[in-house]
């Protein structure tokens, strides 16, 4: 292999897992690197010694560098060891969404072209769901094993071993091979295997210039998600600490940052809204947490920072890119995902890959200046690659406009934008004014078709405990906030919004379920928008 020359591309010992981890721990073996919901900790001595084991364990199991592996399992100290054992051979780690059932499991497994698969044993009997000979051999950890048709099925000791001697690599792990496949999120339909190169994520680790080895970061995204193995990612390099928790809970987050010295956070969605929305306190701004990252930076934003002291950033970013556009801390321009940062160029292009006025909406672009900082395809779909990479750009899939300053705003997914009565309108923000109703708690827009021509407007939202609505009240709270041709005909509420995992919501479920019977339709209930009566 040629020698490590191009200035732009990382160093294998500054971003492949392996040596990052021996490198921090002949620096500092007896920090502490992992802390666990109860109470244990690992040092980065004792990670590299439970890496090396679980290595040992895999080699064993006939694991060889630039295998691919399955791992199914939720947020814990297994699933960290298993990627970091995987890594540590130079094989690459595959997670899979603890969601998947019947063809969706199926698919994933599929394109994950896997011959082992590390399980937890509530998951386990699924796997009789994928098709024999997708995967060979399961390792069932923490619970007993059963049969599973058609799989070899190993117990959990499989994954023990005594020897801590350092496996010899056939060949060196360089920066732009695989490190692992991450599926997308399958908000929009089938997910993708992301290839995801160590240098790819090493540069989206990177991207947040806030962090710095004293920080201990929240792990409260699924290691299956780039927003969980980013910040595990982010604390190796900068030689801090991680505090793994299975998911976000509203009422276990402040508890789990003060007993735990938490300093930095990943607050997703309505993560942030559920934390504001609880009874205020006087220890509300006692606590450890000195940065967030706040996805999307709406009002509530800058209500955080108000009342909890907590410094906000935020970004764009997705599976298969590296955190493009970056905030300052505190950010004013409301509703910005923040600049284009150094090392990436962006651009928004209509159709034919044409820049866009500024102002105009249109699909993100994006490429790099360092090889392999971005995605290098999609797993088995030569197809969706091809689609993605046009014109020597990734493209995104979202739409954006940017204003004169420089700031980017999030429009829409670019499947999901709506088109009513000649004009364009984005489902996000019609979802930005409905959340601001103080008795939603959530709220998700869909198109629907019209019974004259394209689309009209579907609301779907979840009220706070013990708040009540009455459509025609939404209706008029919507009618000063918003454009006329914006404000939903129709209205639904439900209990919960479906999700994945990744607290992303399905909007294809939705779109599939349409008019229900419990839907309220404003113009059945003679409710007439006017265009000349609303502000634009």
């Amino acid at each position: 292999m040629s020698a490590h020359v191009d200035p732009r591309m990382p160093a294998p010992q500054d971003c492949v897992q392996r040596y990052l981890l021996e490198r921090q721990t002949a620096a500092q073996p007896d920090k502490i690197f992992a802390v666990w919901p109860d109470g244990a900790t690992w040092t980065y001595a004792e990670t590299l010694k439970i890496t090396i084991r679980t290595a040992h364990a895999l080699a064993d199991l006939g694991v060889k560098q630039g295998d691919r592996v399955l791992v199914w399992m939720p947020n814990c100290s297994e699933a960290l060891r298993v990627w970091f054992g995987l890594n540590y051979l130079g094989a690459t780690f595959v997670p899979m969404n603890t969601a998947y059932r019947g063809t969706l499991l199926a698919h994933a497994a599929a394109l994950s072209e896997a011959r082992l698969a590390i399980v937890h044993a509530e998951l386990a009997p699924h796997l009789s769901e994928v098709t024999p000979g997708q995967v060979e051999e399961v390792v069932v950890l923490m619970g007993d094993a059963s049969e599973i048709a058609g799989q070899k099925v190993h117990v959990a000791a499989a994954l023990d071993s005594d020897r801590t001697d350092p496996i010899p690599l056939a060949e060196p792990v360089m920066p732009w091979h695989l490190q692992s496949i991450i599926f997308t999120s399958g908000t929009t339909g089938p997910s993708k295997g992301v290839l995801s190169s160590y240098c790819h994520l090493y540069n989206m680790a990177l991207a947040a210039p806030f962090l710095n080895e004293s920080d201990r970061y929240m792990v409260n995204l699924p290691l299956f998600h780039s927003g969980g193995v980013m910040p595990v990612t982010a604390m190796l390099i900068h030689g801090g600490s991680i505090v793994m928790v299975e998911s976000f809970k509203t009422d276990q987050f402040w508890p789990v940052v003060r007993d735990t010295g938490i300093t930095t956070s990943i607050l997703l969605g309505v993560m942030g809204n559920f934390l504001l929305k609880q009874p205020e306190s006087p220890d509300d701004r006692n606590h450890t947490l000195r940065s967030c990252t706040y996805v999307p930076m709406n009002e509530s934003a800058g209500q955080f920072h108000q009342r909890f002291g907590t410094d906000v950033h935020t970004h764009f970013n997705m599976t298969e890119i590296s955190m493009p556009i970056v905030s300052q801390p505190n950010p004013t321009a409301t509703g910005s995902a923040g600049r284009q940062r150094a090392g990436v160029e962006v651009r928004i292009v209509d159709e034919n890959d044409c820049e866009v006025p500024v102002g105009e909406v249109g699909e993100l672009i994006v490429r790099t200046d360092c090889p392999w900082e971005l995605n290098h395809g999609y797993a088995t779909n030569p197809e969706a690659t091809a689609e993605a990479w046009r014109n020597g750009w990734f493209h995104t899939g979202d739409g954006f406009r940017k204003d004169a300053e420089g700031n980017f705003y999030f429009c829409d997914r670019m499947k999901d934008a709506i088109r009513r009565r000649g004009e364009n309108i984005s489902s996000f923000e019609v979802e930005s004014d409905i959340a601001e109703h103080p008795a939603i708690r959530e709220a998700a827009v869909v198109a629907v078709k019209s019974d004259v021509a394209e689309d009209e407007v579907l609301a779907i939202f979840a009220l706070r405990p013990g708040a009540t609505l009455d459509p025609a009240d939404l209706i008029a709270f919507l009618k000063p906030r918003m454009a006329h041709f914006m404000i939903p005909r129709y209205l639904r509420f439900v209990d919960e919004l479906p999700r994945t995992p990744t607290a992303k919501i399905r909007k294809v479920e939705l779109r599939e379920a349409g008019l229900t019977d419990d839907t309220w339709d404003r113009e059945a209930a003679g409710i007439r928008i006017k265009r000349e009566t609303h502000s634009t």
